[in-house]
């Protein structure tokens, strides 16, 4: 029987459900580039209005983190950016613009407006990059037959962009973004969609993901293990509750392995 080997235990299992963002590929490289051009925009079309500008910085509007020289260097992985849709980060948006002084339809269509120019720059530059390790950890799971999807908070045209950036596709079986379900996380339904389009039993499959609505997801499905990504930081892993409902947090792919024949 296969099985996923992490934190002193091995789960028997017969896929993997991998969130995109913070999980497969690094989220500050292409959300903190994507938001930090989407309020930048937002904030100068206010000015241009006779408005006061955003008020807010990303930290405070939808939870990322700066370094001392004022780069992005980490996301709060319970807060909108990290756990919204896209519909979500554009209410935000929106509300922000609202308080400024534009009608709520009006903040809407501007909220979108920049969304959009925010979307082209990101397909100029395709600011996508892979985590350290994912790539053969995926080559690992195919080569012991396990089949791999995706289920992501974005939509679905857009992470399959993101994945075919890479060249990445090829090694899952399905990309279920968050417009393929009636609810998104932390709800059950991107699990048990995936489980039907792979044709396995939910109670055979590992969830793997960097925020608690990954978690919170993959035991309301019923999931047989649910993993924590904490990333680099040692704190975050060691239990600050950032990932509270995970069966394992792990920092990097290196602390997974498939194995086979075990009791």
């Amino acid at each position: 029987m296969t099985r996923l080997r992490v934190a002193d235990a091995a789960y028997p299992i017969q896929a993997i459900l991998f969130d995109k963002d913070g999980t497969l590929l690094d989220f500050i490289y292409t959300w903190g580039n994507w938001s930090e051009r989407l309020l930048a925009r937002f904030s100068r079309r206010l000015e241009e209005r006779g408005l006061a500008p955003l008020s807010m910085d990303t930290d405070t509007l939808w939870g990322t983190r700066r370094a001392s020289d004022g780069e992005l260097a980490g996301y709060d992985r319970n807060g909108p950016l990290a756990t919204g849709t896209l519909t979500d980060l554009l209410t935000v948006l929106a509300w922000q613009g609202y308080r400024a002084g534009l009608t709520w339809p009006e903040a809407k269509v501007l909220a979108e407006e920049c969304r959009e120019y925010a979307d082209e720059r990101m397909l100029e530059v395709k600011a996508v990059r892979a985590l350290p390790g994912v790539v053969k950890f995926l080559d690992h799971c195919r080569e012991r037959g396990i089949v791999m999807a995706v289920v992501t908070a974005d939509e679905t045209a857009m992470a399959v962009r993101h994945l075919e950036w890479l060249g990445m596709t090829e090694y899952f079986s399905a990309i279920i973004g968050t417009d393929q379900v009636e609810r998104g996380k932390p709800c059950p339904d991107m699990v048990e969609l995936a489980c039907r389009r792979l044709n396995v039993d939910v109670a055979r499959v590992a969830v793997i993901g960097d925020t608690n609505g990954d978690m919170r997801m993959a035991r309301s499905a019923g999931a047989a293990v649910a993993v924590g990504i904490a990333g680099p930081d040692a704190d975050e892993a060691a239990g600050s509750g950032n990932l509270p409902d995970a069966d394992a947090v792990i920092l990097s792919y290196g602390e997974l392995e498939i194995v086979e024949g075990e009791s």
